[in-house]
């Protein structure tokens, strides 16, 4: 599952055709407990599930697993030159990092000649409103291209969370700029089958408003 749309590789095909992901190997990256490289694994293919945090992947192995897990910082991917055919990142790493350029590069540096990378975020358009999913989230209350980061903090002020605001054509520069070719941007449109309602995510918004930007992109 690539959003809380609910858009499904399986329909979507955005990693290439179910049957041509065996034997591949797949470097997910922001892993969180691993559900995409599980995914991946009943295709038949040989994924490696990264993520920076040491407590979800210890999650993922209470799940578990048949498949490497490595704790890492996306930025600095702990793989040799052209280790894999394809990586993915849903809601993972990108959103997190100031300069995502710097892990664009890593992963087009460990990603074989004609490789893909396919990669979701929250779309930018939604920094521009309310994160509640009525109706008072529905009216423009800042500027879109305000890049100032969300943080949360502590009860002694250190951030414990971070999230970076990069705007549709900052995301597209970076993509392009770090090597890659982007094949593609999904959009997903909410389905009349989600009717559920998860923090700022609402079939009220996602009908009207575009949550989840998907890029799709190639290794020449």
């Amino acid at each position: 599952m690539w959003c809380p749309e609910g858009l499904d590789e399986v329909e979507a095909e955005l990693l290439g055709p179910p049957e041509d992901l065996k034997g591949k190997d797949v470097l997910e990256i922001g892993a969180g407990a691993a559900q995409c490289s599980r995914w991946l694994t009943a295709q038949g293919a040989r994924p490696v599930a990264l993520d920076l945090s040491h407590r979800q992947l210890q999650h993922a192995l209470r799940i578990g697993v048949s498949f490497p897990l490595v704790c890492a910082d996306a930025s600095v991917l702990p793989f040799a030159d052209g280790s894999f055919d394809l990586a993915c990142s849903a809601y993972g790493a990108l959103p997190f990092v100031a300069e995502p350029r710097l892990v664009l590069r890593e992963v087009r540096r460990v990603l074989r000649p004609g490789g893909r990378f396919v990669f979701s975020v929250t779309h930018p358009l939604r920094w521009a409103f309310p994160d509640e999913p009525g109706p008072e989230g529905l009216s423009v209350s800042a500027s879109y291209f305000d890049r100032t980061p969300y943080v949360e903090q502590d009860d002694e002020g250190l951030a414990v969370y971070v999230e970076h605001h990069r705007t549709l054509g900052d995301r597209v520069r970076d993509v392009v700029t770090s090597g890659f070719r982007l094949v593609d941007l999904v959009e997903p449109e909410w389905p009349d089958w989600n009717t559920s309602e998860w923090g700022g995510w609402s079939p009220l918004r996602g009908h009207l408003i575009p949550g989840t930007a998907i890029f799709v992109c190639e290794r020449d």
